[in-house]
């Protein structure tokens, strides 16, 4: 295995092997793109927080009640490195695993999953229904309501932002600036 691996084609292909689910789909695509706009940021690896960010949710689908736990073994199986199971297991921290994020990825995709969700509800009710003129400060407006996108755990973003010692709404501002790369994927362009 060179250091190339696994590339984001392999990623891509193994999702659509077990995610047919088009919202799921658009899931993995928007928490990849964040996490490629992350690792630009804190100048890390672009590739492989992508790919990690794109397989995260492998599982869900087929597996919802052993969400994570069967993540580790398809990518086992499939001969991924640990540093990558161990990131993509990490995210369901207090939830559905026990494996706490402790790297700036494992942090950053922790963080940011919900968020995702949020931010696409957020969009979805603007006139525009888009995500490029959608500002930090209006996704905070809907955060208080908690019946508004109520499936999103503001819990899990309150401990992620803490973890990368970053303000709410920095954080919420990075991943809207991080899915614009990938609106129009996510129709939401």
């Amino acid at each position: 295995m060179g250091e190339e691996w696994p590339t984001r084609e392999q990623a891509f292909e193994l999702l659509k092997r077990y995610t047919s689910n088009e919202g799921l789909i658009k899931h993995a695509i928007a928490v990849e793109a964040v996490m490629r706009h992350f690792a630009r940021k804190f100048g890390e690896d672009e590739e492989k927080w992508g790919v990690i960010g794109l397989v995260h949710d492998l599982d869900y689908e087929k597996f919802p009640d052993q969400h994570c736990q069967k993540s580790r073994e398809i990518l086992e199986a499939e001969g991924w490195p640990e540093e990558y199971i161990r990131a993509v297991v990490s995210h369901g921290w207090g939830l559905c695993s026990d494996i706490k994020p402790e790297t700036t990825l494992e942090k950053v995709l922790y963080a940011v999953d919900e968020l995702t969700g949020l931010i696409v509800a957020s969009a979805l009710v603007r006139p525009s229904k888009s995500i490029m003129d959608l500002k930090a400060k209006s996704v905070k407006k809907k955060w208080k309501d908690k019946r508004f996108a109520a499936g999103v755990d503001r819990g899990v973003i309150e401990k992620g932002a803490e973890m990368l010692e970053m303000d709410l709404g920095e954080l919420i501002n990075e991943t809207i600036t991080g899915m614009r790369q990938v609106a129009p994927e996510l129709g939401l362009g």
